[in-house]
């Protein structure tokens, strides 16, 4: 934080100069304060404004009390210090922070409300830590299940994760923490990463790709962005003279900081000319940097105009007045009562209940005495794993500890780890064999199945490397170290077996047909076994709903469906040969039937939609069509439910997806109670980028409003015509 004493040396130094600095006076625009520090400053500290100077902080200016801006990594959390400069932890005793659920997790809730709360809450444990920069949150689309850093990420629809990034934005910044929005941009898998070369249509681009950075910059206001590492056209993103200076910077009007992501940079002249503001990196001396002494020599020798490097100084000056200058931010607050409460209700709101046949769920505890917990996955820890989203969790409750303390005292609770992981050697990337022998635990967990009235396998993937982590993508669709063929074994011994699944993203499940229940149970921070007992026992009716569409096998994904063009690419380089058909669209476009639906999720209670209406039949494009329905809790159980709008176009002129998300709304009902439903979708929203004339179209014509509970279960259909 910005101390008093810093603003002592600031007046005494301003006094020195010029009376009355504007850029103390808080009631001054924060342009002008921006100005009056940017003419004060000699071009080599404007350069040094504009690279790093350690691993997570970029310098201020000391001769003028300007203090240095700190950055921090994670989206759930706010990771544990390290060194100066190095990646070695500095382990210390006070950074052990609430871990929030993965941005997976917050999406399938598909609650607003609840995105706003997260990001308050992660802003208060960002400034009581004194960090002026969040890296988060990330917005990437789900283009390929074998991603590995989809679990960061928000699922497969523009529209969704829009609408979920934006309040969480807000509510950081509120507290004058800055977001920094990544991966800016199709950084849509980690193969290559540093060196693949996308190539997709300006269509896709600006329907499937960049809707959420967009929202993110014109309705969030973020005040930074990262660039992503992989190129575009032939150019690094980092450093991209039409994403960066074209769109985001020109088109939406973005005027806050374009962060490097880290090591990035890789060329100065375009990294000066191409909207890089300020690069961070891994590497030192920091002066050897592309925006350090590289760029002082652009500009003395004249190949740079110094108007570029003053941009660069006026967006992190104004970055530094919001934040670290910002003498109203509050205190903060760390590993409090309400955080650890609040990442249990985003759990318990963002798992999802695939599949629910019989009785099995919600957990009778008088009819399952004996309960046998199976799965590594029951007792392994998640949160200070996965890159550059690992925490240092205070704690983190294993879902066998929160079985055992929820059901422990009604039934007897057994556990068998049954599986293994492998680890990855971190200096060579070899597999190091399990310390465990898998056929042996498999052995004793198909014998404690036989000897249980009931199984709860916890399973799914973890943060080992080729699988849900930054830096590697999945080796394969399916389930490792031998799920598949032990649950087969457990199914021969017990068919009252409840898989619950820890992943970040689509996992195979095709061997699954015979199992009764499963949960996609996701990574849900410090809480994450309580979170996961209060499902299975009812405590907490399931709402959660599917952002990411489970194909059947591999193939089914639009990326994956036309060889190795298409995914992990060919000499370096990628073609989106679907185009705008990612997830749900593409499996509608070709009439696939997924194993779980996008929107998907069931609950223990029952839902009734009446017959919807409209405020309009005919609108214009400025118009906002609002949809309107009763919705009916016809079970025995409280419990919300998640309604999905989706929109088609009758007979348009180009192919178009078969319907598009447009609109949702999540709503709680008791048993037996009615609500009435609102839905507004602008006219507008509804437009498709036409690359004939560069730009939004919006074609006349029937359309047609479905309204349900998933992608595939839609209640009612009606048209709307648009003059």
């Amino acid at each position: 934080m910005f101390s008093m004493a810093a603003i002592c040396c600031l007046t005494s130094c301003e006094n020195n100069q010029r009376n009355g600095a504007l850029y103390l006076d808080e009631s001054a625009p924060i342009d002008s304060r921006v100005e009056d520090i940017l003419d004060r400053l000699t071009l080599e500290e404007k350069v040094a404004l504009c690279h790093a100077q350690s691993k997570f902080s970029s310098p201020g200016v000391q001769r003028l009390g300007v203090p240095e801006l700190w950055m921090n990594d994670g989206p759930f959390g706010v990771r544990s210090e390290v060194l100066y400069n190095s990646w070695t932890k500095a382990d210390t005793n006070n950074d052990s922070c609430t871990a929030f659920p993965a941005l997976t997790v917050l999406a399938s809730s598909w609650d607003t409300q609840l995105a706003a709360k997260y990001g308050q809450a992660l802003s208060e444990e960002a400034n009581y830590r004194e960090k002026d920069v969040q890296l988060a949150p990330g917005i990437n689309i789900f283009r390929t299940p074998l991603n590995g850093r989809n679990f960061e990420y928000m699922g497969e629809d523009p529209f969704l994760v829009s609408k979920m990034a934006v309040p969480y934005i807000r509510a950081i910044q509120d507290n004058g923490v800055a977001v920094c929005v990544k991966h800016f941009a199709l950084n849509n898998q980690e193969y290559l990463r540093d060196t693949i070369n996308v190539e997709v249509s300006d269509r896709a681009l600006r329907e499937i790709y960049l809707p959420a950075f967009r929202a993110a910059v014109q309705e969030g206001g973020a005040w930074s962005v990262m660039g992503s590492y992989n190129r575009f056209r032939g150019q690094h993103c980092t450093h991209h003279e039409y994403l960066i200076n074209d769109i985001l910077k020109g088109e939406w009007g973005f005027d806050g900081v374009l962060i490097s992501d880290w090591s990035a940079t890789k060329n100065a002249y375009e990294a000066a000319m191409n909207g890089l503001d300020l690069e961070m990196g891994t590497l030192k001396p920091y002066n050897d940097y592309y925006m350090a002494d590289s760029l002082l020599y652009l500009v003395r020798s004249g190949k740079v105009p110094e108007s570029v490097v003053n941009d660069k100084a006026r967006r992190i000056l104004k970055l530094n007045l919001r934040t670290a200058m910002n003498r109203n931010r509050p205190w903060g607050s760390f590993n409090s009562r309400e955080h650890t409460d609040l990442a249990r209700s985003i759990a318990e709101q963002g798992i999802v209940l695939l599949k629910n046949d019989g009785s099995l769920l919600p957990v009778d505890t008088d009819k399952y005495r004996k309960i046998a917990v199976i799965g590594e996955n029951a007792v392994r820890t998640h949160a200070s794993n996965g890159g550059a989203a690992a925490l240092k969790p205070r704690y983190e409750i294993t879902p066998l500890e929160g079985i055992r303390a929820r059901f422990g005292n009604e039934s007897e609770i057994s556990f068998a780890r049954g599986y293994s992981a492998y680890n990855y050697s971190l200096e060579d990337g070899t597999v190091l064999p399990s310390q465990y022998d898998n056929k042996k635990l498999a052995d004793e967990a198909v014998e404690l199945a036989s000897e249980s009235d009931m199984v709860i396998f916890v399973g799914g993937l973890n943060h080992n490397w080729h699988q849900d982590s930054e830096g590697y993508d999945r080796d394969s669709y399916g389930l490792p170290y031998g799920q598949p063929e032990l649950v087969e074994r457990i199914m021969e011994v017990n068919e009252n077996v409840v898989l619950v699944l820890v992943s970040g993203t689509a996992v195979d499940l095709r061997f699954s047909d015979a199992v009764p229940a499963i949960v996609q149970a996701w990574y849900c921070g410090s809480e994450s076994g309580n979170a996961i007992a209060s499902v299975l026992a009812g405590d907490v009716n399931p709402s959660g709903k599917l952002p990411i569409s489970f194909y059947a096998e591999l193939e089914d994904c639009g990326a994956h469906a036309f060889g190795p063009e298409t995914y992990p690419g060919v000499d370096k380089n990628v073609t989106y040969t679907e185009g705008i058909y990612v997830g749900y669209r593409w499996l509608e476009k070709k009439n696939v039937k997924p194993l779980y639906a996008f929107g998907h999720g069931l609950s223990y209670t029952e839902f009734e939609y009446g017959a919807p209406s409209v405020n309009k039949k005919t609108a214009g494009r400025n118009d906002v069509v609002k949809v309107s329905f009763d919705l009916t809790n016809t079970g025995k159980m409280d419990g919300a439910e998640v309604s999905q709008v989706y929109v088609s176009q009758v007979n348009p002129s180009v192919d178009r997806p078969v319907k598009e998300l447009k609109g949702f709304a999540k709503t709680f009902l008791k048993s037996g109670e009615t609500a009435s439903v609102e839905i507004s979708l602008p006219v507008g929203e509804w437009a498709f980028w036409d690359e004939a004339s560069d730009g939004w179209k919006l074609e006349p014509g029937e359309y047609v409003i479905s309204v349900g509970a998933a992608s595939d279960d839609i209640k009612h259909t009606l048209n709307v015509t648009v003059k």
